[in-house]
């Protein structure tokens, strides 16, 4: 019981942020590309409360965690998007898809250098070094895990974006069963395949990106 306490003392503000930057993130980019309905329900906000789904926020990753899943991970309550009042819906869709996952990494990058400057001025006080390291995890996690391309995910939404007409609109059709199939890949860990390289390839990225502050600090 205490293991887990403090396993959720570590992970929540990095949980609450990535979730609630993700989805402000979608509001964001559907209001820049002509869509105010999110912005209008008041889902471009930083307000966590405003996007947590009781279900898929803290029920989904307890369950993950109770069997044992290799990734724990979850979702909000998804933002109303009328992809017809986007200026051009077909392009535009796939940049509110996007935006989730663009917030992600942005927030994982954050989390790194938050922990080599941890590292680099002698602050290297367990719990914040944790919740670091808690922060690019996650952030990195649902970077990959809604780039899947199986709508309703972002990953889904990006490749009826680039698939011809015909064919994004059979292939939309697979939406109402998304989650069925996602679940069960989870379920069977068969999404590790796809999981995994995408978060190393990322997590290599983020190297990249950091490796001047690194030089600059050491």
């Amino acid at each position: 019981m205490d293991q887990l306490i403090q396993t959720i003392a570590v992970y929540a503000l990095p949980v609450l942020f990535a979730i609630t930057l993700h989805e402000a993130a979608h509001a964001y980019a559907a209001k820049y590309f002509g869509d105010s309905t999110a912005y209008m329900q008041g889902r471009m906000s930083l307000n966590p409360i405003k996007h947590i789904d009781p279900f898929g926020t803290i029920i989904i990753p307890v369950l993950l965690y109770a069997v044992g899943s290799p990734f724990l991970f979850g979702y909000a309550k998804p933002v109303p998007i009328e992809y017809g009042n986007l200026r051009k819906p077909k392009r535009d869709m796939a940049w509110v898809a996007l935006a989730g996952p663009g917030a992600n990494f942005l927030m994982a990058l954050l989390w790194m250098i938050f922990a080599i400057m941890l590292g680099t001025f002698g602050l290297e006080e367990e719990f914040f070094m944790r919740m670091a390291q808690a922060g690019i995890l996650m952030n990195l996690v649902m970077f990959a895990f809604n780039l899947f391309p199986i709508p309703p995910l972002d990953g889904g939404r990006v490749l009826t974006s680039m698939l011809p007409h015909r064919y994004a609109y059979k292939f939309a059709q697979i939406e109402p069963y998304g989650f069925f199939i996602v679940m069960g890949l989870v379920m069977l860990k068969l999404l590790y395949f796809w999981m995994a390289p995408v978060m190393m390839v990322a997590h290599a990225a983020l190297q990249l990106i950091t490796f001047p502050l690194n030089i600059f600090l050491s």
